[in-house]
């Protein structure tokens, strides 16, 4: 389980009584890798119930995190969030300046920040649907647009983390084959007409673990499966709209295979399209953006690959170790990395295709020039009906 710093009952019971709640028990809760985070049961739950999420967070300032808050407040009633409690002993005149200059949501403990937020109703789905890939990129369009009311954005959103910088570490020990991927992949990224993409405050992890719904048991019925939470806003920053819409595409339309299963990798472009529609029911996408997302796709998987990267390099710098510690297979996300890079060199590379009219466009050839293929098609003579088009690997295939 991902629990990294250890609390005694005494402790939680006094954490819990600044925030109004009654403690009885905290049971530890195993997903997510950056932070320790126990359900909460209350004096008045039963049957093994618990009413609220308790998170100690281990990188993120308080800071961040009061401004997460505001995030959250703004969010909540449009999108369903678990909006953080207010501290009930918070005074206002020692306050510093943070998000919200009226409540607190944070207590500092050793200098981390800790919250404790209402329990959404739901579960984590072990698969997606084309429907459920379509509410959720719904949700993803109303999130970019509610937050758009926070301005500067820049005041809202935490920095972008240095990927850049963990790239150069980890390419220092990647196989050649793998290095290039990368790299290659980061070189296109750069080539894009950045300045020129919409961007906002993005969630920037909106992964399926992340999300929270009423699944239904018959799921080809479309429709039953209901979005019931959003989760994990500490990444929020100031990105291109199209980069949070990659990283959510990349997970919930990739099926992840366990290792029982060889860990494949399985995209679904059908899937794809639905979150896409689901999507532009709320927000349009530019034609900039729309050319850009198959670059983007690439360059989100590649982050997600140095994010498990990270983490590793992070244990192993802090001697963290044991059962407790959880790491995603950063594998995973380099074979993702390749599969979206491979489709973007078929949009990339062109060819030239000679086409016999008389025989109902048949191929004759595929040049990789057009001084072949002209070369072909004079060769059999000036009589032939022969014509050479202009295609892409992808059109072809």
């Amino acid at each position: 389980m991902s629990v990294y710093t250890q609390l005694t009952d005494e402790q939680f019971s006094a954490f819990c009584q600044r925030f109004g709640v009654s403690f009885a028990r905290a049971i530890p809760i195993t997903q997510g890798i950056k932070n320790s985070n126990w359900f909460i049961q209350t004096a008045d739950d039963v049957d093994g119930a618990h009413s609220y999420v308790f998170t100690l967070f281990e990188e993120r300032p308080p800071a961040d995190i009061e401004k997460m808050a505001v995030i959250l407040n703004q969010l909540d009633g449009k999108l369903p969030v678990a909006a953080p409690l207010a501290l009930t002993d918070f005074d206002e005149s020692a306050a510093s300046d943070t998000a919200s200059c009226d409540k607190s949501y944070v207590i500092h403990y050793e200098g981390k920040a800790i919250t404790l937020v209402p329990c959404l109703a739901g579960s984590h789905p072990q698969e997606t649907t084309q429907a459920m890939c379509q509410d959720i990129g719904a949700a993803l369009a109303t999130l970019h647009e509610t937050l758009q009311a926070l301005q500067p954005s820049e005041e809202y959103g935490v920095p972008l983390y240095p990927w850049d910088e963990v790239r150069d570490r980890e390419m220092k020990f990647m196989p050649g084959d793998e290095a290039k991927l990368m790299n290659d992949i980061w070189c296109s990224y750069s080539d894009l007409p950045l300045s020129a993409l919409p961007q906002g405050l993005c969630h920037l992890d909106m992964f399926a673990d992340n999300t929270l719904w009423n699944l239904s048991l018959n799921h080809s019925q479309k429709g039953e499966d209901r979005l019931t939470g959003l989760l994990d806003f500490t990444e929020v920053s100031v990105e291109h709209y199209v980069m949070d819409i990659a990283i959510t595409i990349n997970d919930f339309c990739t099926t992840w295979g366990d290792a029982d299963q060889g860990e494949l990798v399985n995209f679904d472009r059908r899937k794809m399209a639905a979150f896409l529609q689901g999507y532009e029911s709320k927000r349009s996408l530019s034609r900039d953006e729309k050319r850009a997302l198959p670059v983007m796709l690439a360059k989100a998987a590649v982050i997600f690959w140095l994010l498990r990267l990270n983490v590793i390099h992070y244990n192993r710098t802090e001697g963290r170790t044991g059962d407790n510690i959880m790491v995603k297979n950063p594998d995973l996300m380099k074979r993702l990395a390749a599969y979206h890079w491979a489709h973007v060199e078929k949009v990339q590379s062109t060819v030239f295709v000679l086409l016999d009219m008389q025989k109902d466009n048949q191929i004759v050839g595929v040049f990789s020039d057009i001084m072949q293929a002209e070369q072909a098609r004079d060769s059999v003579g000036n009589d032939s009906d022969l014509i050479i088009q202009k295609h892409t690997l992808d059109q072809l295939s």
